[in-house]
């Protein structure tokens, strides 16, 4: 059966809007394609490994087209296998500092590797090795909104996570964006738009 990796970047819980259109998502998912099973990972479980000194040197050695049996570079090899072993990807991603959770920034740090995410050529440059693999990703912030002036905060959030799916050979992304979810007078309006949005993509999966 095809299967459905929901990452979640959020620590909150219920309080968090993100996982609750997430949730919109998944349950309407459910009734519109129950051939496809579905999986999450909570990234704040503490399964995610570190990347550090011994992983680094492994990485730096992949690219000169060793293989090291290092115990960093083992548990990011693991964690790429639980990565990939899906046909489709759901992102919960709350806005954090303008930017993407560190524990989301920590996921990609650890499973883009030479050989796993990515491989690299000196004359053609990268090439994605996740492809052919459909994602959504739901956006939210509590301040930030398109729009409004600097003072409200700037977006590096979904630029920087687009980029990186499409860097690792994503082919087609799906962005559901509630942004601003705090402060604004149409917040209400804005999340009954954004429940919305992915009741229809997952009607489309």
């Amino acid at each position: 059966m095809p299967k459905l990796l929901h990452i979640s970047a959020s620590p909150r819980a219920d309080a968090s809007e993100s996982l609750a259109i997430a949730t919109t998502f998944l349950e309407t998912l459910a009734e519109a394609r129950p051939d496809i099973t579905v999986q999450t990972w909570d990234l704040w479980d503490g399964s995610l490994p570190p990347f550090g000194r011994d992983a680094v040197a492994a990485k730096m050695e992949a690219f000169a087209g060793a293989t090291s049996t290092a115990a960093g570079w083992r548990n990011a090899v693991a964690a790429f296998e639980r990565f990939a072993a899906a046909d489709y990807y759901l992102f919960s991603v709350p806005m954090w500092n303008a930017g993407i959770p560190y524990i989301l920034k920590q996921l990609i740090d650890v499973i883009s590797q030479p050989g796993l995410v990515f491989s690299f050529d000196p004359d053609a440059g990268y090439t994605g090795l996740v492809p052919g693999r459909p994602a959504v990703v739901v956006y939210t912030s509590a301040v930030y909104g398109p729009g409004r002036p600097p003072s409200f905060g700037s977006d590096f959030q979904a630029p920087y996570f687009d980029d990186w799916l499409r860097w690792a050979g994503f082919s087609t992304i799906t962005s559901i964006a509630f942004r601003p979810n705090l402060a604004a007078a149409d917040a209400d309006e804005r999340r009954r738009r954004a429940h919305e949005a992915a009741r229809e993509a997952a009607k489309r999966l």
